[in-house]
């Protein structure tokens, strides 16, 4: 996201100073969502009205109104997108440009000339607005820089968690597949503490263990994660170590670790959109490279090993379709195949001084039995 802003910025340097510039008389430069939709909708209307006004104006420049509409579909979507708003204002600089090219009529109709005019403030009010959108866009990524593993998101709170009673705390460590994971709605009069962070890499769970896990003095671990570091381009080597200093962390502090395989993936919604092409960037073989290694890691130190992949890759070793609707993050579903693995181990690894591994229903993958294709 750095990168992307500050290339912009190089970019647009010209429009980023002359938002600076008139924003010292403008209070609030940065539009809302509905303002910034409102405004760019009228902004396409007065494009289309204006271009009738001066002869020749509207057959050519119907392309440019028409990329204009597109970009303002996207845009109702995402009202904040700075790339968007920065198309978007090419888009009717372009526009503008094109339309005094064109001779006006004479006499020509003030109505007319008022809407030039608004339009002409319309871009002026887009440009403040895309200048504000970078800089709070750069103070963002600036304070996540500034607390590079989150360590804000639960610190408020971890303090008011009161110390864990009869039922033995298990925290749940990982990143977006956890943390959308509402434990309470799957898991009943239980102790369970959801600690995920959507997008967190293995480095990044590393660096809070101490505050979100070995703090919050539970019994037990369940650590899933490694996702996004193969979707990184993070080496399975590195994934690894990460992992093995988790376990090593967990169990100097007395806490049973139980690691999660990581999930199937699949590209079953990428007619949807091409973003759910997940095998791309999270492709099956790594997945499986780095759920083999843990699977080891976890009989060699006897650490329980949670095997959400066998019980949810249908026969191809993907992630059905109707359990996630992006072919990443499970959806109810995806969750209701989850709880009753993740629970078996849980209860088998607290109520045993040795962790086991937890056994998912017995299903067929990749045309084999689990018990036989793990063997392979």
């Amino acid at each position: 996201m750095t990168c992307v802003i500050l290339r912009l910025t190089s970019a647009l340097l010209s429009v980023a100073t002359l938002g600076a510039q008139v924003a010292g008389n403008a209070p609030n430069p940065l539009l809302n969502s509905a303002d910034t939709v409102h405004l760019a909708t009228r902004a396409t209307q007065l494009m289309e009205s204006t271009a009738a006004a001066v002869p020749g104006l509207s057959p050519a420049s119907e392309s440019l109104r028409h990329s204009a509409e597109q970009t303002l579909a996207a845009l109702v979507a995402s009202p904040q997108s700075a790339p968007l708003t920065y198309r978007f204002l090419g888009q009717l600089r372009a526009w503008l440009a094109m339309s005094e090219a064109f001779p006006r009529p004479l006499p020509f109709p003030q109505t007319a000339a008022d809407q030039f005019a608004e339009l002409h403030d319309a871009q002026d009010r887009l440009q403040r607005h895309f200048a504000a959108l970078l800089d709070a866009a750069v103070r963002t990524q600036q304070a996540r820089d500034a607390d590079p593993n989150n360590l804000k998101r639960y610190a408020d709170a971890n303090t008011k968690l009161l110390p864990p009673g009869k039922l033995p705390r298990v925290v749940f460590l990982g990143d977006s597949i956890t943390d959308g994971w509402r434990l309470n709605e799957y898991f009943t009069n239980r102790d369970f503490v959801n600690r995920g962070i959507s997008g967190q890499t293995t480095t990044q769970m590393l660096g809070r263990f101490q505050q979100d896990v070995i703090a919050l003095h539970p019994a037990a671990v369940l650590i899933l994660a490694g996702t996004n570091d193969i979707a990184k381009g993070i080496p399975v080597t590195g994934i690894e170590d990460n992992l093995s200093m988790m376990g090593d962390l967990a169990k100097a502090h007395g806490i049973k670790p139980l690691f999660a395989s990581i999930l199937p993936v699949s590209d079953y919604h990428k007619g949807d959109d091409p973003r759910y092409e997940m095998t791309k960037v999270r492709p099956p073989y790594n997945i499986q490279q780095v759920n083999a290694w843990l699977k080891d890691y976890c009989r060699r130190q006897n650490f329980a090993y949670v095997d959400y992949y066998a019980a949810m890759a249908d026969a191809s070793g993907f992630l059905p379709a109707d359990q996630a609707d992006d072919g990443l993050h499970p959806n109810a579903k995806g969750y209701r195949v989850m709880s009753p693995v993740a629970l078996q181990a849980i209860d088998r690894a607290l109520s045993s001084p040795q962790p086991v591994e937890a056994t998912p229903p017995q299903k067929r993958r990749f045309g084999l039995p689990v018990k036989d294709a793990a063997s392979k």
